[in-house]
């Protein structure tokens, strides 16, 4: 049906896989592609090529390439986010202000954030006095006096 020699299976090989990088989240298939595209290219200059040696550089090929790639992500990837706590709510309540809802008597108490009442613990103080939200153990808010 198909006519095609290895070389031409290669290229069309590595070129479906570059077009279905477009349809793929990441950065996967590309590498991949390329090392079909760059051993079709070989296998066009050295047709006699083994199918076991054009397989080892298949794997090779994509391997390297994958590598590399990490390696440049690793060295350049400088962007920060500006917002690193935003899927971390817990962590975002380090440093607010609230009153106590009731006293802290022997190391507990109880503070209202938004709709929800949260446990604390802390050194005991009157209820309606403003703490400060130091750390997050175990759904516990660790609190000091915000004065």
């Amino acid at each position: 049906m198909f006519d095609l020699t290895v070389w031409q299976w290669w290229l069309a090989a590595g070129f479906l896989l570059l077009i279905a990088e477009i349809f793929a989240p990441g950065v996967f298939m590309i590498w991949f592609g390329v090392a079909a595209v760059i051993l079709g290219l070989i296998t066009w200059l050295i047709p006699a090529l083994p199918w076991a040696l054009q397989a080892v550089l298949f794997a090779s090929l994509s391997v390297a390439f994958v590598l590399y790639y990490r390696h440049l992500k690793a060295k350049y990837n400088t962007e920060g986010s500006d917002q690193p706590l935003l899927n971390k709510p817990l962590a975002q309540m380090i440093g607010q202000v609230h009153a106590l809802h009731t006293a802290i008597e022997n190391g507990r108490g109880k503070i209202k954030i938004g709709d929800s009442l949260w446990s604390v613990r802390g050194p005991d103080m009157p209820a309606g006095e403003r703490v400060r939200i130091l750390a997050v153990q175990d759904l516990v808010l660790e609190v000091e006096a915000a004065g």
